[in-house]
């Protein structure tokens, strides 16, 4: 789960809240602390909700923040956050896994699954994984799963498995075996 930027500002435009008024809700007074550390807190959760403004993601929003965010601008938690999952090294090249991953963008869930069920391609299985994944955390935070939408699918670089093969004349040859990262996110949105 991921804050999603634009959302969070349209949800605070909205309600008419300021990233300072939010920074207070998210440092939240915990039971006996000092001005000091409350003071700090704050800035802390500041610099969070400003970042969090600017795209980055850092640091990582917990889902109970999330909530108590939502529930502070009135609005359902899938209003405001982006389902994530991620897949390291998968067991293969990016510029196959890519095939894939551009074939689910910006298709329904649904769809999306049917597609890589019925897909012969040896990274289906984990794209349809990562898919799954983000799913069930939109299920969790109680999505309309008839609404969700693929709406990033991507294939990063991942490290490279060297090998060598053993040739005539005691030479070798190289073998890269590369590996790669499945990034999938879903978002609830109404129907195209």
């Amino acid at each position: 789960m991921k804050i999603h930027s634009t959302k969070l500002q349209k949800a605070m435009d909205g309600k008419g809240v300021s990233a300072q008024q939010l920074a207070e809700v998210v440092a939240a007074p915990a039971n006996g602390t000092t001005p000091a550390s409350r003071e700090a807190r704050v800035g802390q959760a500041t610099r969070a909700v400003n970042n969090w403004l600017d795209g980055k993601d850092h640091p990582r929003c917990d889902a109970k923040t999330i909530k108590q965010i939502a529930q502070y601008l009135g609005v359902r938690t899938v209003d405001i956050c982006t389902f994530t999952s991620k897949v390291c090294h998968h067991r293969g090249s990016p510029r196959k896994a890519k095939l894939l991953t551009d074939l689910i963008k910006g298709k329904r869930v649904d769809q999306a699954l049917n597609l890589l069920t019925f897909n012969t391609k040896r990274a289906a299985c984990n794209i349809k994984r990562c898919l799954n994944a983000a799913i069930t955390d939109a299920e969790a935070a109680e999505a309309d799963t008839t609404q969700l939408f693929v709406v990033e699918s991507r294939v990063d670089n991942g490290p490279v498995m060297k090998r060598f093969q053993p040739k005539d004349r005691g030479r070798a040859h190289a073998i890269h075996k590369p590996f790669s990262h499945i990034t999938i996110s879903v978002e609830e949105k109404s129907a195209r």
